[in-house]
């Protein structure tokens, strides 16, 4: 019997029948955006905090471009049967008392019945996108198998990614992410990892963990829901993780640290790319830049050789490896180079952003540094925005920073450790379209900029601003 039969998904989420299916039904997933196809899936109407996929769910159930486009969905699971207007009667309809948790019930039952796929958990302060990443090159070098779209994290995004995997894969990789305590835990216990990875313990939303210590504990929940004998691989450099190692079989560590199963112990360029050197004696090609990226990769290298990939394999995959968007991926437009780094941003992952821009861009002309606060750092906000000020200083007496913008009412404090002189500095209260094509004016040929910043800063208006000016013509 197929996982996606209409009567194991009733038994699955326990839900009743609004309308039962008139007859047979193959399905093969499940979705939620109307905008999307359908065909062969159930939609399952997810309420989020702008959208509400009841005030969709006809459009589903018709499908993609209505009459003549892409078929729409045969299922329908909701929690608020009322709001079903203009669903065709055809259509079959299961009510459960929360669509979220039954996406999740859905996930954890699927990922039970599988026998061949592995999954392998990421989770950390940062990082964890990129890593899922590179462990998914390496992996797929020698096997079948796929990684979770995106920054798909989250109750809905981890659910879906599991959902969607095919069952005779040999490998899937997540990326579970938290803001608020008992996240991971939830996640982890659908996912079920064979491989569990920790990237790093860092500063990030601190308003809903309160400490670094809760921060590691958080974290550190995956590993509680490791499969019997499986593999924790956890950053050597944190000791608060080290206290959630005890009673763990099959551990790698990776870091710096001096008793590091992986230890890196030398980093270079390498033509277009770079390399870094594991324990002394291997020796690794990397398309990403900085060292913070050696690191990463090291916890692929550790994935990598517990599933079988040879050495070989895991350089070619590493080496082909290109940033991921909006994390330190370089774009030249017109006589500038941009590094956007601004997907996320937490004190750790800024200074190793300013780390890496002062390798990348040593030999640019001037080097401008946009950087919009960081938030959801709670009371501790304003003395982390002054350690970013440290960590800027130390980084202009490496490469010269010319110029610094900061945007954001808590990135002043950024200025306040810093002493420059006001030609140096540019404050603004947010990054608006005028703000973004003022300092894009201020660019001369020959400059590398930085954008680093939380997303709800929108440093990409930076972005388009440059584009305008140097791509379209409007040269001042």
């Amino acid at each position: 019997m197929s996982f996606f039969e209409p009567d194991n998904l009733r038994r699955t989420t326990g839900g009743r029948w609004l309308h039962r299916p008139a007859g047979p039904i193959e399905l093969d997933g499940v979705g939620i955006d109307s905008r999307r196809s359908l065909a062969g899936k159930a939609f399952v109407a997810i309420r989020g905090e702008r959208y509400d996929g009841h005030d969709f769910a006809a459009e589903a159930a018709r499908g993609v471009g209505g009459v003549g486009g892409f078929a729409g969905a045969r299922l329908l699971i909701v929690e608020r049967p009322e709001a079903l207007r203009g669903v065709p009667r055809h259509v079959a309809v299961l009510v459960v008392d929360d669509t979220r948790s039954a996406l999740g019930h859905m996930a954890h039952a699927y990922r039970r019945r599988w026998r061949s796929t592995r999954v392998i958990a990421v989770t950390g302060s940062a990082g964890k996108t990129t890593v899922k990443t590179l462990i998914d090159a390496v992996l797929a070098t020698t096997m079948s198998g796929g990684q979770a779209p995106k920054s798909f994290n989250n109750d809905i995004g981890v659910p879906l990614s599991i959902l969607g995997n095919r069952s005779e894969n040999a490998y899937l990789v997540l990326e579970i992410g938290a803001n608020r305590p008992g996240e991971i835990d939830h996640l982890a216990g659908i996912a079920q990892p064979d491989v569990g990875v920790i990237t790093m313990i860092g500063r990030a939303h601190l308003q809903g963990f309160g400490s670094l210590e809760k921060v590691a504990a958080e974290k550190a929940a995956l590993l509680g829901h490791l499969r019997a004998g499986c593999l924790a691989v956890v950053n050597a450099d944190q000791p608060l993780l080290r206290r959630h190692l005890a009673g763990l079989k099959s551990v790698v560590t990776f870091g710096r640290a001096h008793d590091a199963d992986l230890r890196l112990t030398g980093r270079g360029r390498a033509g277009e790319g770079w390399w870094f050197q594991v324990n002394g004696t291997r020796r690794f090609r990397l398309g990403l830049p900085g060292r913070h990226n050696a690191l990463n990769a090291l916890s692929a290298v550790a994935v990598g050789e517990r599933l079988g990939v040879s050495d070989h394999a895991i350089d070619g995959a590493l080496a082909a490896c290109r940033p991921v968007a909006m994390r330190m991926s370089r774009h030249q437009i017109g006589p500038i180079v941009l590094y956007n780094d601004a997907y996320n941003a937490n004190p750790d992952s800024v200074a190793a952003a300013l780390d890496t821009f002062a390798e990348l861009a040593a030999e640019a002309r001037r080097r401008i540094v946009v950087l919009g606060e960081m938030r959801e750092l709670g009371e501790a906000a304003p003395a982390l925005h002054r350690k970013v000020g440290g960590d800027v200083l130390q980084t202009d007496r490496r490469a010269r920073i010319d110029h610094l913008v900061l945007v954001g009412p808590l990135a002043v404090h950024v200025a306040e450790p810093m002493g420059w002189s006001v030609d140096r500095i540019t404050l603004l209260d947010s990054l608006t379209s005028e703000a973004a094509q003022a300092v894009a004016e201020r660019l001369e040929p020959g400059d590398a900029v930085l954008l680093k910043g939380s997303r709800a800063m929108g440093l990409e208006r930076m972005v388009e601003a440059m584009k305008a000016r140097y791509e379209v013509g409007v040269v001042g």
